[in-house]
């Protein structure tokens, strides 16, 4: 993609040995997430099976199904959640089989969940000040005796706080209780949290859920936002098809478990497959952008 600020232009996706694909302006770097015939049995039920995906360091990749097809338990698994029953997790480059999820956190993954969880009687700021704790640099001692270095970290900590909200046109509400913001605001906030932790890559699990139109179309400009700002990867579940198709430039579609299509949008709109199991006859009432 020669220029990628945008959200509407178009992106030349190139194939991988490992039968993903990834943006054009990736090819030739690490990628910055792999999975290798990942899957996750329940007692005797399997919940997913040789899941195989690829994401570029600078990509806004999609993962679509049904209800229950697995979406989320992929990204359970790749938080740490679950611990997978087979199959590898590469973080940028590096296996993550023996991280927990705090461990995992640190070395680049953040993600939103579908329900918003906020820490609703703090502040907007406090909230973005928790997702800081990726960079607390002094111990237990400095921080119950308030040592010099305990000050200086929170004064680093507003100063980035405050940083990351104006980015999001937030600081106005930095004092705000967190609880008492609209809905959109609240979403927002999460994200901001999110990318606090300094992540490589970003998990939006069904961000634009129970958002009117205006507020989808302002979540798809700050997804867009995000990825240029702070040069990271997105990978969101979603199933708005209208932002799906409109941000994403792969996507991956999920059924029982298992997928069933990996493309670009207007390939997997076209998909017979990806028509029956997912979009069915809402593709010709034009839900299939």
């Amino acid at each position: 993609m020669s220029d990628d600020r945008g959200a509407k232009q178009k992106t030349e996706m190139v194939p991988l040995p490992s039968d993903s694909i990834i943006p054009e302006r990736d090819l030739g770097k690490m990628t910055v997430l792999e999975t290798r015939h990942l899957g996750i049995d329940f007692g005797g039920l399997t919940a997913l099976e040789d899941f195989n995906l690829a994401v570029g360091p600078t990509e806004i990749s999609g993962l679509i199904g049904p209800n229950g097809a697995g979406k989320t338990t992929v990204f359970n698994l790749l938080t740490k959640v679950y611990q997978p029953s087979r199959g590898a997790i590469l973080l940028n480059s590096r296996d993550t089989c023996a991280l927990n999820t705090v461990q995992v956190c640190k070395a680049g993954i953040a993600r939103t969940f579908q329900n918003i969880r906020l820490f609703s009687d703090l502040s907007v700021e406090d909230n973005v000040k928790i997702g800081l704790h990726n960079q607390i640099p002094y111990g237990i001692w400095t921080g119950i005796f308030r040592l010099p270095g305990y000050w200086k970290y929170e004064r680093q900590a507003h100063e980035r706080a405050m940083e990351l909200l104006s980015i999001f046109g937030m600081a106005n509400m930095a004092n705000s209780q967190a609880g008492s913001l609209p809905y959109g605001a609240q979403r927002r906030l999460e994200i901001v949290r999110a990318l606090a932790t300094g992540p490589s890559i970003l998990l939006l699990d069904e961000p634009a859920a129970g958002m009117n139109p205006s507020e989808t179309t302002e979540l798809m400009e700050n997804i867009v936002k995000v990825r240029d700002t702070f040069r990271i990867a997105v990978l969101l579940i979603e199933h708005d098809m209208n932002l799906v198709m409109g941000i994403c430039e792969g996507l991956c579609v999920l059924n029982f478990g298992k997928i069933i299509a990996k493309g670009t949008p207007s390939h997997i709109q076209n998909n017979p497959k990806v028509i029956e199991a997912y979009l069915g006859k809402q593709k010709e009432e034009g839900l299939a952008c």
